[in-house]
């Protein structure tokens, strides 16, 4: 899949904050993920997901429209159709797509070379600390969240790169990826 490339790691790691980094090194589309969850304020369509109930998305599954798809912790259904893949490949921009990694192991087998960048933290704490500082969340919240990542963690080496994004130097694990991106881009 040519220039569309996989930025994945657990709540609290960066992703979206480097994925918006990047927009100062190239035009960025981002793929969209489709879910079953409830919109929450400031949130609308296609930002940052598209809402469908859980009828429309399991027919979605049983008609084949979604490349990839899965159940999280939370029981919501969330996956990227294939309609929204083609649309970020023909936008002429750099894609990325945000996924877990139970998404990224179903991505490299229906794309194979598809390039997977790995974002993470130098520790557990660092990435419990940024979790607790986000607005309402709850102590089970801040549990789930710290044990789905542990479970993360065991994937790492399914990635082709990793970037640390160390406390405070953002704009180092930005540039790393761009440079990852921009050695792969077009190729």
């Amino acid at each position: 899949m040519k220039n569309v490339f996989i930025i994945s790691g657990p709540s609290g790691a960066g992703e979206d904050s480097i994925i918006e980094g990047l927009r100062s090194h190239f035009p960025i589309e981002r793929v969209v993920t489709t879910t079953t969850r409830e919109m929450r304020p400031g949130e609308s369509q296609g930002n940052p997901y598209y809402f469908i109930s859980k009828q429309d998305f399991e027919n979605g599954i049983s008609q084949g429209k979604f490349v990839e798809y899965a159940r999280q912790y939370n029981g919501n259904l969330y996956g990227v159709t294939k309609e929204e893949i083609e649309r970020v490949e023909k936008s002429g921009k750099v894609g990325a797509w945000k996924i877990e990694y139970k998404g990224v192991m179903t991505a490299q087998k229906l794309f194979p070379g598809i390039i997977s960048i790995f974002i993470t933290v130098p520790s557990l704490d660092i990435l419990e600390k940024r979790i607790k500082r986000r607005d309402g969340v709850s102590d089970e919240y801040i549990r789930e969240r710290m044990e789905y990542t542990k479970e993360w963690l065991k994937y790492a080496h399914i990635y082709d790169y990793e970037i640390i994004n160390h406390e405070g130097k953002l704009d180092r694990a930005i540039q790393e990826t761009a440079d990852i991106i921009n050695k792969h881009k077009n190729a």
